[in-house]
């Protein structure tokens, strides 16, 4: 396959890439529990004629393409949100409460379009294509999962790459960089406990609410008082819940929220000094405080430096130079990071901004939607990369 007209023949098959899309889609499955969207991978890739491992990680699938070394992986996610969908698109999520506002659906769609270009060409493959189909992405640190179970092994990965759609950017682009391009991510629930009573005599009570508004606010110190002011830190509390009365003063109030870093280190040390302070502070207010750092941590998503210059290569030559973006580092996590653990990796975003239809939230939004043209560029890319790597992995 040249390298020149891999987006025309990616563009030609958009229609099918788009069918997957859409009933991928409709059928959103949590973490865990992508039963019918794994049954629908493996029947794309039966259709294909491209064998694949089935329920790696429970319900994840990798396939493979060409034989022997040097070895590429190509990663896409599959889980979906505990979100309601309100976009105004006609196939809309059929599962209450449940929704791809991530574009999980965009990224197995991507993919298995790239697997139909590959297999076209297999006798071409100087080496091997792993196609990494991977569950609970979404907070159940589904790669670290799928590592463990031997997806970089037999044959040995030395490079992966993945894609994500990227609502940031505008439709014909794409964007990443080098080095850390996504946070460490780590979530915490802090539990404050105190005496309840009626709330028109507050001295005969220990009050938890206003202990947990103190708390609210000191750990908002932690980033801008003690965390360089070049380093990058984020502490969020999202959810707080207490009381059923409003003139009950509750027995407890949970709090729960996000933090993230740019290193381990950082993320580790932020962990610690939200612990300490929340007990402390309970502690000063004759409350205490049960604090759990809970759920997985992820590790920062970092780029290859050489291999983001690939992508570069890559993107400039399907859509022109002036079309392919240096991003700042990003906040968001994502557990593709624990693959770049171990190996070269680099993640890429795909623009899918359009105003002119609506695409214009971001991803975990209730309304967020994707101009579609976005997919064939995505079966490109992953294309790109994966000739690209294994001509210069074959030397």
């Amino acid at each position: 396959m040249q390298q020149h007209d891999v987006l025309d023949r990616a563009r030609g098959i958009q229609d099918w890439i788009v069918d997957l899309r859409r009933r991928l889609h409709r059928h959103p499955e949590l973490m865990y529990e992508e039963v019918e969207t794994s049954r629908l991978v493996r029947e794309t890739l039966d259709q294909l004629d491209i064998p694949y491992r089935a329920n790696v990680a429970v319900t994840g699938v990798v396939a493979t393409l060409g034989r022997g070394e040097p070895c590429v992986a190509l990663r896409a996610d599959m889980d979906a949100l505990p979100i309601h969908e309100e976009a105004d698109i006609d196939f809309r999520s059929e599962i209450d409460g449940k929704m791809h506002a991530c574009g999980h659906d965009c990224h197995t769609a991507m993919l298995l379009g790239a697997a139909k270009l590959l297999k076209q060409n297999e006798s071409e493959l100087v080496g091997t294509v792993k196609l990494v189909f991977q569950p609970a992405e979404e907070g159940g640190a589904g790669g670290r999962r799928m590592r463990e179970e031997g997806v970089l092994e037999n044959p040995k990965v030395q490079r992966i790459f993945g894609l994500h759609v990227w609502p940031l950017s505008p439709i014909g682009t794409i964007v990443s960089r080098a080095g850390a391009f996504l946070a460490a991510t780590g979530e915490f629930e802090i539990v404050v406990h105190g005496k309840g009573g009626h709330a028109a005599l507050p001295h005969m009570t220990i009050d938890p609410v206003t202990t947990a508004a103190k708390i609210v606010t000191e750990l908002q110190t932690i980033v801008s008082r003690e965390l360089d002011p070049l380093d990058s830190g984020v502490i969020s509390v999202t959810t707080i819940h207490g009381g059923a009365a409003f003139n009950v003063i509750p027995q407890d109030v949970k709090l729960q929220g996000t933090i993230r870093a740019l290193t381990m280190e950082s993320l580790q040390y932020l962990e610690q000094r939200v612990t300490e302070i929340a007990q402390q502070l309970a502690a000063a207010n004759r409350c205490t405080a049960q604090v759990e750092i809970v759920g997985n941590s992820y590790p920062p998503t970092v780029n290859d430096e050489h291999l983001w210059q690939l992508a570069r290569e890559a993107g400039a030559d399907l859509l022109g130079a002036d079309n392919v973006l240096e991003s700042p580092p990003i906040m968001g996590g994502e557990d593709f990071s624990f693959y770049t653990e171990v190996i070269p990796g680099c993640f890429v975003g795909v623009g899918v901004l359009n105003p002119d239809i609506g695409a214009i939230h971001s991803v975990h939004h209730p309304k967020f939607k994707v101009d579609e043209n976005a997919l064939p560029i995505g079966s490109a890319l992953h294309v790109s990369l994966a000739l690209r790597s294994l001509a210069e992995l074959s030397g």
